[in-house]
């Protein structure tokens, strides 16, 4: 008896040693994929120069990656659940260390631009499967919510040590690590994860190419859109075009789901009152939250003067904020429910961001800059947990994959719809000065955090859900 239960294989989909070092060690994963939103940005001027982009050219190191990774994560989503988490994970995250490599290397701009979209393919393929694998392989409901504050800390905070981390590495040694330090990091958790975290088993059924291709399609086209709309114009055929287009893939993608056996994106998960309220509420906080930091990148930088290595780590309250929240966020969601912790933080992000209407160039970092960062850390460290687990409330362990994907897909499209709203005011009004700019971009930031604090509050109507398979 003893020696055949030494010999027994581990099930699958199970974690064959230590379920918490497993849950960490594809955290690690997600931290990257996290960072590389933002890692970039402090280094920016050093890349153009280095590399000679042009002005119009060199947003695309940022909205190469933001392209690729939100057009292709409910693709990504779906096939971990088809094929084996763990196995997409691992190929989404080689192609993203192989890239990482390749963009470190770069010596002209499209070589690096090419290399932070395939980082992007990578993300989109690994970051759906790192939410299902730790929400289906938690032992318990308290380890469930533990492993998802931790993955709330990394969504939240992630973006936020990206910008210090790159502000280091520029400064202290060159841009190109900005790409570099991804490999052994990559490499690290591409060799522990098959011994640490365990195979879920494939799902037979065919394959949803329509809705596969329709939902790509549909969210490249929406985010393209964009991030070139500040270029084009808002109101130019190009966009409205594109936009269009858009909405016209999502309507092909409603109607095929609808009808497909083995839906891509499955109409359940739509559903739920709750679930879109808290999707809209991560979309617009992040949205949000993104755009704030490109305005305070340039306050600190253009009007304070500050170091790429003294500008990333000005953003050292936003994480400390998130940390400190996302030790309670767990046990506050288990004693009052998930719906008055959002509400609480989207309203700690709007007065965050309606502290920064009044920064200018007179205005001190102790006095304006730093309260409202640590306001915001703690505020997303407040709301993005429950938003989390929203999300993932009633949906079947089969189907985590795809709702990962719809959950990460909605803070990425919000994100670069923020971002590029926000980048759009603000260049409008930089004619009439540095100030007037700043202002103005905060406004809109203002809004987008209005927006997330007005869906927290429809959530206070219904303070209890039901968990409706999905």
């Amino acid at each position: 008896m003893t020696s055949m239960l030494q010999t027994r294989p581990a099930p699958m989909g199970s974690v064959r040693r230590n379920p918490a070092i497993g849950m960490w060690v594809v955290l690690v994963g997600q931290l990257m994929l996290v960072l590389d939103a933002t890692i970039v940005n402090v280094a920016l001027p050093h890349i153009a120069t280095d590399l000679h982009f042009g002005s119009a050219s060199l947003s695309w190191v940022l909205n190469a990656y933001s392209l690729a990774f939100g057009g292709l994560l409910l693709l990504g989503g779906r096939l971990g659940d088809v094929l084996g988490r763990r196995r997409v994970f691992m190929t989404g995250l080689g192609v993203f260390t192989i890239a990482s490599f390749a963009g470190g290397l770069a010596q002209a701009p499209w070589e690096l631009v090419t290399s932070r979209a395939f980082q992007g393919v990578g993300a989109a393929l690994s970051a759906p499967s790192v939410l299902a694998l730790i929400a289906t392989n938690a032992p318990n409901e308290a380890a469930r919510n533990r492993a998802l504050a931790a993955f709330a800390v990394i969504s939240s905070g992630g973006a936020a040590l990206g910008l210090m981390l790159g502000g280091v590495l520029t400064d202290l040694v060159s841009w190109r690590w900005t790409m570099f330090v991804n490999v052994p990091i990559g490499l690290a958790v591409l060799f522990l994860v098959p011994g640490l975290v365990g195979e879920t088993a494939r799902r037979l059924g065919r394959f949803d190419f329509v809705g596969a291709g329709s939902a790509t399609a549909a969210a490249v086209s929406i985010v393209w859109t964009v991030v070139n709309a500040p270029e084009q114009g808002w109101g130019s055929a190009r966009t409205i075009g594109g936009m269009v287009l858009g909405a016209a893939l999502l309507v092909v993608l409603a109607v095929t789901e609808r009808r497909h056996p083995h839906p891509l994106l499955r109409p359940a998960l739509l559903r739920s009152r709750q679930r879109i309220a808290g999707l809209v509420a991560m979309a617009a906080v992040y949205g949000g939250m993104l755009a704030t930091f490109f305005l305070t990148v340039q306050l600190l930088s253009h009007q304070f003067g500050y170091s790429p290595l003294r500008t990333g780590v000005a953003f050292l309250p936003v994480p400390l904020g998130v940390f400190t929240m996302s030790r309670l966020a767990p046990r506050l969601v288990a004693r009052i429910g998930p719906a008055p912790l959002i509400a609480a933080g989207t309203a700690s992000v709007l007065t965050a961001m309606s502290l920064l209407l009044g920064v200018d160039a007179s205005t001190s970092y102790a006095a304006g800059v730093f309260p409202s960062l640590l306001l915001m850390g703690l505020g997303m460290g407040a709301s993005f947990m429950p938003i989390t687990v929203l999300a993932l409330n009633g949906v079947e362990p089969e189907h985590t994959g795809a709702a990962s994907g719809l959950l990460q897909t909605m803070q990425q499209l919000g994100g670069a719809v923020g971002l590029a709203v926000v980048a759009s005011v603000f260049a409008g009004r930089i004619a009439h000065g540095f100030d007037p700019a700043l202002r103005a971009g905060y406004g809109a930031a203002t809004v987008l955090a209005t927006l997330a604090f007005a869906s927290a509050v429809t959530l206070l109507a219904r303070r209890t859900f039901a968990a409706t398979p999905a």
